[in-house]
C-alpha cells in the first residue's frame, strides 16, 4: 500500500475516533475504538517505515504483531528513531484490542487509557514528520 493510503486511512480512523469522543459515548462504541486505534498505530508506523525506506514499498505490517514482543522484533529487528517507546505503545494498545472489539463493556477508563495511548503515539510520530493533524470536522 503507498503512503498516500496510508494517510487517506489513518484520516478516516482518526475522524471516527475523533467522532466517538465528540459524542462522549465511548463505552458504546468501545468496540470502533478498539478496531480503529489498533490499525491507526499500524498506519502510523507504516507511514513512517516506508517514508524511510526501513521497509519494503509492498511489506505491509500486521495488527496482531504487535500484541507479542518477540513477533514484532522478529517482523522489525532493525533500529529506528523512538523505536522501543513506538513499539512498547502499539504493544498496550494490541493487547487490548480483542477485549474492546469481542469482549464484554469495559470500563470508561480503559478506553480512555487506549485513546490516551493513541494521541501520544500521534505526537511522537508527528515529531518524527508524520504529518496526523486530523481534528474532527
Amino acid at each position: 500500500m503507498n503512503i498516500e493510503k496510508h494517510l487517506s486511512n489513518l484520516k478516516e480512523s482518526i475522524d471516527v475516533i475523533n467522532e466517538c469522543i465528540q459524542r462522549g459515548n465511548l463505552v458504546e462504541r468501545q468496540r470502533t475504538i478498539g478496531f480503529h486505534t489498533s490499525v491507526a498505530c499500524v498506519d502510523l508506523l507504516e507511514v513512517y517505515l516506508h517514508k524511510e525506506n526501513l521497509i519494503d514499498p509492498g511489506m505491509q505490517l500486521k495488527h496482531d504483531w504487535f500484541a507479542s514482543k518477540n513477533k514484532i522484533e522478529s517482523k522489525l529487528p532493525f533500529e529506528f528513531q523512538n523505536k522501543d517507546q513506538i513499539l512498547n505503545i502499539m504493544h498496550m494498545i494490541e493487547t487490548k484490542r480483542n477485549i474492546l472489539c469481542y469482549g464484554a463493556p469495559q470500563e470508561k477508563e480503559t478506553i480512555i487509557e487506549i485513546i490516551t495511548l493513541f494521541q501520544k503515539l500521534r505526537k511522537i510520530m508527528k515529531s518524527m514528520g508524520v504529518d496526523n493533524d486530523y481534528e474532527y470536522e
